[in-house]
C-alpha cells in the first residue's frame, strides 16, 4: 500500500526577511511504499503528481516480483563508488599495477564523478570515450593530445569492472553495465621496434660505461633472457641457480609463475652481480638500489638513467620493453619452436606471442634457402 506524505523543505538560504514579512513554507511529497514481503521503500518528490506515479510503478513491480532497490545506486555518485573501488578492490590487485590503476580511477573521477552510478547511462560512457580518444587542450600549445586506443580501453575497463563489482558484491540495485553497450576502442598494432644497423653496438657500449654497474647488468639481462622490468628488477638471489642455469620467476604479470633458463651469457651476468665485491650483505636483492629513508634497500630505479642513455646515444622511440620485443624474436629466429619461446617468455598464449615475434625478412631468406636445399632432389646418374 502506498502513502504520500507532504514534508515540509527546509529554507536554502537565511537571508533575513523585511520585519512582519511571513515566509511562505514550502513542501515536497513523500511517497512511501510498503507492501508484504517487500522492504518499505520511499522517494521524496517536489510534485505530489510525480510521487503518485512512482508508487504506483513500484508496486506494479513489486506485485509482478520484478523490483529492485535503486535508491542506493541513485545516492551513490561515480566519484564515491571509485573511492570505495580504490580502497577495497584496488589493494587486492598486483602491486606493479596499482599505481597505474589509481591514476586512472583519477581520471574517470574527473570526468564523470559528478553522476550518480544509477544516472551513468551508455551514451555518457560513449562520451567519456570520444573525449578521452579527443585528448585534453595542452595548455602551452593550445592543441588536443590525443590518448592511446589502448589508455582508453583500460579506462573502460575499469569503469566496466566497477560496475560488475557494484552489481554483484555491493548489491546497489543496478539494473545493467552501461559499458558493455559501447564500442570499444579498437586495440593498436603491436610494436615492431627492433634494435637496427648499429644501436645495439651503442646501446651497450654506453650502458658498459656506466658508472653504476647495475645499468649493464639490467640491460643485458632483458637482451639475453625476455624477461620483463619488474621481473628483473625484483629479482632475489635465491631465484637464481647458476649451477642448473635458471631463473624462478615467482610473482609474473599474468600471474603464472615460470623457469626462464640462461644463456651462458646471461649465466655470466648473474654470475658478477651475486659476487660484486662492492655488494652490500643487507638485501637479497640482486638489483638493489641505495637505502631509502628507513634504511631499506629497494629494487634499483634505472628508468631516469635508461632515458638518458638514449638520448645521449640517439636512439629514438625505443622503449626498454623492446629489449623483450628484441629477445623473443631472437629465439624465433634462432630456429625454437613457438611452445618452446612461450615457456620462456610467459606468453599464455600464440596470438600474444605473435605480436612480439617481429621477424626480419632477411634473416628468414637464409632459412628458405636451407629449406629449399634440404627437399632438392639429387640427380639420378644414367647408368652407362
Amino acid at each position: 500500500m502506498a502513502t504520500i506524505v507532504k514534508v515540509p523543505v527546509k529554507p536554502r538560504t537565511s537571508t533575513p526577511q523585511p520585519e512582519g514579512a511571513s515566509r511562505r513554507q514550502e513542501f515536497k511529497h513523500k511517497a512511501v511504499v510498503r507492501l508484504t514481503g517487500w522492504p518499505t521503500v520511499s522517494k521524496t518528490f517536489r510534485l505530489k503528481r510525480d510521487a503518485e506515479d512512482w508508487a504506483r510503478r513500484t508496486e506494479d513491480e513489486m506485485v509482478r516480483g520484478v523490483f529492485i532497490q535503486r535508491a542506493p545506486a541513485e545516492r551513490m555518485t561515480l566519484a564515491a563508488a571509485l573511492d570505495r573501488y580504490a580502497r577495497e578492490v584496488t589493494p587486492t590487485k598486483k602491486a606493479s599495477s596499482r599505481a597505474s590503476e589509481l591514476r586512472r580511477i583519477a581520471t574517470v573521477k574527473r570526468l564523470l564523478g559528478g553522476y550518480s552510478m544509477a544516472a551513468l547511462s551508455s551514451d555518457l560512457v560513449a562520451d567519456f570515450r570520444d573525449q578521452r580518444l579527443a585528448g585534453d587542450v595542452d595548455p602551452k600549445t593550445g592543441k588536443r593530445r590525443p590518448r592511446a586506443a589502448n589508455t582508453v580501453r583500460l579506462e573502460l575497463a575499469l569503469l566496466s569492472h566497477l560496475f560488475t563489482v557494484a552489481i554483484k558484491e555491493w548489491r546497489l540495485g543496478l539494473t545493467y553495465n552501461p559499458v558493455q553497450n559501447i564500442r570499444k576502442p579498437a586495440p593498436g598494432p603491436g610494436r615492431n621496434r627492433r634494435l637496427v644497423a648499429d644501436e645495439e653496438e651503442r646501446l651497450l657500449a654506453r650502458v658498459d660505461g656506466h658508472s653504476n654497474p647495475m645499468l649493464r647488468w639490467i640491460v643485458r639481462v632483458a637482451l639475453e633472457t625476455g624477461m620483463r622490468a619488474s621481473e628483473i628488477t625484483s629479482l632475489r638471489r635465491g631465484q637464481v641457480d647458476l649451477q642448473r642455469r635458471i631463473v624462478r620467476l615467482l610473482e609474473t604479470k599474468n600471474t603464472s609463475p615460470r623457469t626462464v633458463p640462461l644463456t651462458m651469457s646471461a649465466a655470466a651476468i648473474f654470475h658478477e652481480a651475486l659476487h660484486h665485491p662492492v655488494r652490500p650483505i643487507d638485501t637479497d636483492l640482486i638489483f638493489y638500489g641505495e637505502p631509502g629513508r628507513d634504511g631499506t634497500r629497494r629494487p634499483y630505479e634505472f628508468n631516469k638513467v635508461w632515458a638518458g642513455v638514449k638520448n645521449e646515444i640517439g636512439i629514438k622511440d625505443f622503449r626498454f620493453h623492446d629489449l623483450r620485443h628484441e629477445a623473443v624474436s631472437r629465439l624465433v629466429e634462432a630456429g625454437l619452436g613457438d611452445q618452446e619461446v612461450a615457456a620462456i617468455s610467459g606468453h599464455k598464449s600464440m596470438q600474444m606471442l605473435k605480436r612480439y615475434t617481429h621477424l626480419r625478412a632477411e634473416d628468414l631468406v637464409s632459412r628458405l634457402d636451407e629449406v629449399s636445399r634440404g627437399h632438392r632432389r639429387p640427380k639420378s646418374r644414367s647408368l652407362a
